[in-house]
């Protein structure tokens, strides 16, 4: 795994497959973790469901936050994570 510094920039993603299970990752490029998902060349769970769509994102300016995020989210039930999508889904449809 890279070593990445504290200026970075980190994104958790939840992306939802053709299948409608989610997939949660870490990214310091999101646009580029999408277009590799879409390709077949992003994880193993991805390869088979795609094409994929990501449905959450969020900023982080700590890798370790970003991955405690990752792995909170990752414990979360499918029910729990389709909230989570929802409201944020609700919140970016406020700000427009």
């Amino acid at each position: 795994m890279k070593r990445f510094t504290k200026a970075r920039k980190f994104y958790v993603y939840i992306v939802q497959c053709q299948d409608s299970t989610y997939y949660t990752g870490y990214t310091p490029d999101i646009k580029r973790r999408i277009k590799l998902h879409n390709a077949g060349k992003g994880a193993k769970y991805t390869r088979d469901r795609r094409p994929i769509k990501l449905v959450w994102c969020k900023e982080y300016g700590y890798f370790k936050r970003a991955v405690s995020k990752e792995r909170e989210i990752k414990k979360l039930t499918h029910k729990q994570k389709q909230r989570l999508v929802e409201i944020y889904e609700r919140r970016s449809l406020q700000k427009s």
